[in-house]
C-alpha cells in the first residue's frame, strides 16, 4: 500500500513539479542506464588481456595490448565527464539555472537600452552566455582528454598554443553561425501564425543544405589546410572509379589533418553536380608526414627501394607505417560512394528532415502549455527560446533516445551494403586490409560486449565486418 500511496501522492502533486521530476528522473535514468552498459565494456577491457584465436591472424598482441589500455583510458575518461555532465544539468536545473541566465540576459540587455519588448535580443544574449559557460566547463575535459590521453597514446598532434587558438577560433565560428539562424528562426516563429512549425521547418531544411554545402569550402578551411590532390596514379584512379559508377566527381582534396591527431578520415560532399572526396593525409600512406617522423625517431633509415635491408627493419618499418596503400584507400572510398549510390545519403536526410518537422509540430502542440514553463522557473513569461530549449532538449528526451538507437541499428545495416558494394566493384580483398590497418592506426579495440555494441556502434564490430568480406571473397 505503501508504494501506491506514494503513486498516488506523486499524482496529486501540482502539473509543473510532475513534470520537473519526470525530466529528472529520466535524465539518471538514461545516464545509470549508459553507465552500466560502458561498465560492461570496460570488464571487457579489464579482461581481455590477449589475443583472441580468431584475431590471431589480423592483430599482433603489441597492437592489441595498446588498443586496450587506450579503449580503457577512454572509458574510464568517459565515466568521469559524464558523471560530471549529469550533476552539472541536475544542479543547474534544481537551482534554477535557466531562469537565472535569462533575468541576467535581461539585465545586459537593459543595460544597452532594450527592455523586455526585445525578447529576440534577450535570447541571443542569453544563448551567448550559455554557449560560453559550457565552453569554460567544458574546457578543462578538451584540456585532459587532448594533452594525457591522446598525448599518452601517441596521437595528440597540437601544442597547447594551436588548441586554445582552435578552440577561440571554433568559438567565434559557432557564435558567427548560431546567432545570425537563433535570431531568424525566432522570428519566424514568432509571426509565423498557426502554421509557424511549417515555415520554421523550410528555414531550418535551408539552412542545413547551405551550410552542408559551404562547410568544406569556406568554414572547414579556416581550422585545417586542404590541398587538391596532386596529379598522379591515385587520382586518375579515383576519377575513373567515379565515372564508373556515375559520381559527379568535381574535385579530391587532401586534408592537413595530421597536425591535429593522427586519426584518418575520409568523406565526400557537395550535391548534385558538384561532388568532392576529401581525404586526411594520415589515410594516405604516401602522404602521411607522420610516416616520415618514424625512421628518424627509430634510428632507422631503409633505402627507399627497400634493398638491402634487413628483415627485421622491413617488418618493423611495415609496422609502424601508418596509412593505406593506394589500392586500399580505392577500397575505402569504393565504400563510401556505395553510400552516395545505395541513396544512403538521400535516405538519412529524409529521415532527418521528417523527424524535424514532427519536432516543429509537437513544439507547436506544446508551446501554449504554461505548466511546461513553470515547470523550469518560467512562472510569468514564455519565451520562445526557453520553450525551444525546454521541449527540444527535455520533453523530447524520451523520443531522442528511441530514435538514436533506431538511426545506430540503421547504420549498421548502410554499413554493410556499402562495404558489399565495395565488393561488388572488386574491393573486397583491398577493403580487407584496409578496416584492419584503420583499426590498428586508430587504436580500435575488436573485441565488444554485444549490449553495449548493440546500443552504440553505428558500424559493426570488425570481425562482423570482416567476416562478411571474406565470405563474399569467396564468392
Amino acid at each position: 500500500m505503501g508504494m501506491w500511496a506514494s503513486l498516488d501522492a506523486m499524482w496529486e502533486m501540482p502539473a509543473e513539479k510532475r513534470i520537473f521530476g519526470a525530466v529528472l528522473l529520466f535524465s539518471w535514468t538514461v545516464y545509470l542506464w549508459e553507465s552500466f552498459l560502458a561498465q560492461r565494456q570496460r570488464r571487457i577491457y579489464k579482461t581481455t588481456t590477449h589475443v583472441p584465436p580468431e584475431l590471431g591472424q589480423i592483430m599482433d598482441s603489441e597492437t592489441f595490448e595498446k588498443s586496450r589500455l587506450y579503449q580503457l583510458d577512454k572509458s574510464t575518461f568517459s565515466f568521469w565527464s559524464g558523471l560530471y555532465s549529469e550533476i552539472e544539468g541536475t544542479l543547474i536545473l534544481l537551482f534554477g539555472g535557466i531562469p537565472y541566465l535569462w533575468r541576467l540576459s535581461g539585465r545586459f540587455c537593459g543595460y544597452a537600452g532594450f527592455g523586455p519588448e526585445y525578447e529576440i535580443t534577450q535570447s541571443l544574449v542569453f544563448l551567448l552566455l550559455a554557449t560560453l559557460f559550457s565552453a569554460l566547463t567544458g574546457l578543462p575535459w578538451s584540456l585532459y582528454n587532448t594533452f594525457v590521453i591522446e598525448e599518452k597514446h601517441g596521437f595528440n598532434q597540437q601544442t597547447l598554443g594551436f588548441f586554445m587558438k582552435d578552440a577561440v577560433k571554433k568559438f567565434i565560428v559557432t557564435q558567427c553561425i548560431l546567432l545570425p539562424v537563433s535570431s531568424l528562426l525566432l522570428y519566424i516563429i514568432k509571426i509565423g501564425g498557426d502554421y509557424f512549425f511549417i515555415y520554421a521547418w523550410l528555414f531550418t531544411l535551408v539552412v542545413s543544405l547551405v551550410l552542408v554545402t559551404i562547410y568544406a569550402d569556406y568554414i572547414a578551411p579556416l581550422f585545417d589546410k586542404f590541398t587538391p590532390l596532386p596529379e598522379g596514379k591515385l587520382k586518375q584512379e579515383i576519377e575513373v572509379m567515379a565515372k564508373s559508377i556515375d559520381f559527379p566527381l568535381t574535385k579530391v582534396y587532401v586534408v592537413e589533418g595530421s597536425k591535429r591527431s593522427s586519426h584518418s578520415n575520409a568523406y565526400f560532399y557537395g550535391f548534385f553536380k558538384n561532388k568532392r572526396i576529401v581525404l586526411f593525409d594520415t589515410l594516405l600512406e604516401e602522404y602521411s608526414v607522420l610516416n616520415k617522423d618514424i625512421l628518424e625517431e627509430s634510428g632507422m633509415e631503409p633505402r627507399k627501394d627497400g634493398e638491402g635491408d634487413s628483415e627485421e627493419i622491413k617488418a618493423k618499418v611495415k609496422n609502424k607505417k601508418q596509412g593505406c596503400k593506394n589500392e586500399e584507400v580505392l577500397a575505402v572510398l569504393g565504400h563510401e560512394l556505395g553510400h552516395w549510390k545505395l541513396g544512403h545519403t538521400v535516405k538519412n536526410i529524409i529521415i532527418s528532415q521528417m523527424n524535424s518537422f514532427l519536432c516543429f509540430f509537437l513544439f507547436a502542440v506544446l508551446i501554449g502549455r504554461k505548466e511546461l514553463f513553470a515547470a523550469f522557473g518560467f512562472h510569468t513569461s514564455q519565451p520562445t527560446l526557453i520553450g525551444l530549449l525546454i521541449i527540444f532538449q527535455f520533453i523530447f528526451s524520451p523520443y531522442n533516445e528511441v530514435l538514436s538507437f533506431c538511426l545506430t541499428v540503421l547504420s549498421r545495416r548502410f554499413e554493410f551494403q556499402a562495404d558489399a558494394f565495395a565488393k561488388k566493384l572488386g574491393k573486397a580483398k583491398d577493403l580487407y586490409s584496409a578496416l584492419i590497418k584503420l583499426n590498428k592506426d586508430n587504436l580500435g579495440f575488436p573485441v565488444s560486449d554485444w549490449l553495449f555494441s548493440m546500443w552504440h556502434y553505428s558500424h559493426p564490430p570488425l570481425l562482423e565486418r570482416l567476416q562478411a568480406l571474406e565470405n563474399s571473397k569467396q564468392d
